[in-house]
């Protein structure tokens, strides 16, 4: 039977051993965007539901999310959503085994970070 005393045994390292990293900082990153792009969506899904129910309660939705704390939002949603997209590519070229070098990786990392604002404000200019 497996030894159950667990007392004696040393932890494994955690965040305060390692020094952050821009690989890590992006996984976590990605984890966030992809996190808060649920509650993006609920925005959408609120703004079509007043769509469908009735023009004054549009008009309430549609004025909050198009005031200045509305753009705001949903200029961070559109920033979310192309680091979230960009940073899954990373991943789908890491499962194909390229690109893990730690130069290499780096280089994706900041690409998607530079990526992610100049597709942004390509994104904010188009509309």
């Amino acid at each position: 039977m497996a030894d159950v005393n667990r007392g004696n045994r040393p932890l494994s390292p955690h965040l305060q051993v390692y020094r952050p990293q821009l690989n890590s900082m992006t996984s976590i990153l990605n984890r966030i965007t992809g996190i808060s792009l649920l509650g993006a969506a609920v925005l959408v899904v609120w703004w079509l539901m007043a769509a469908a129910t009735s023009a004054e309660y549009f008009e309430l939705v549609d004025g909050l999310l198009t005031c200045w704390v509305g753009d705001i939002l949903l200029s961070l949603s559109v920033l979310a959503l192309w680091y979230h997209a960009l940073a899954g590519v990373r991943h789908l070229v890491w499962d194909m085994g390229i690109g893990l070098d730690p130069d290499v990786s780096d280089k994706m990392g900041w690409g998607i970070i530079i990526g992610s604002f100049a597709l942004t404000f390509l994104t904010i200019i188009a509309i």
